[in-house]
């Protein structure tokens, strides 16, 4: 919510979905939502799903806003890429305009693929890959 109040993109912002593409997601048969925890408390939640095999694609992850900045992400997408070890590659989507998830998935060792797309006059949506 913090992020559609901020950039006002009320076209793909997950906060915005209606409850059927939110179960849509969570039953898809090529992928998983997995909720994350911080000890008992829901501090968030991740989908991710597969394409052409083994390339992994990660949308959405989010972070309660009073759980961000403890390494929980991180700890995530590590566990994550665990879990699907047969993984040959990992993708995803994050807003250009915050400097602090694209430095969390470049300290992860994803790379910017060149690919962007502009969401609207707020924010720009930018690709990043990790491949083995």
């Amino acid at each position: 919510m913090p992020l559609l109040e901020k950039y006002k993109d009320y076209n793909t912002n997950p906060a915005v979905e209606t409850v059927e593409r939110v179960i849509t997601r969570i039953s898809r048969s090529d992928g998983g939502f997995y909720k994350i925890f911080a000890g008992d408390t829901l501090a968030g939640a991740i989908c991710i799903y597969w394409k052409e095999g083994k390339q992994f694609w990660i949308s959405p992850m989010f972070i309660d806003p009073a759980h961000q900045g403890k390494g929980i992400a991180q700890q995530a997408i590590h566990l994550i890429e665990e879990m699907f070890s047969e993984a040959v590659s990992w993708e995803l989507a994050t807003i250009l305009q915050e400097e602090r998830n694209c430095q969390l998935y470049e300290k992860m060792d994803y790379i910017k693929t060149g690919i962007s797309k502009k969401l609207n006059d707020n924010a720009t949506l930018i690709y990043y890959k990790k491949g083995k």
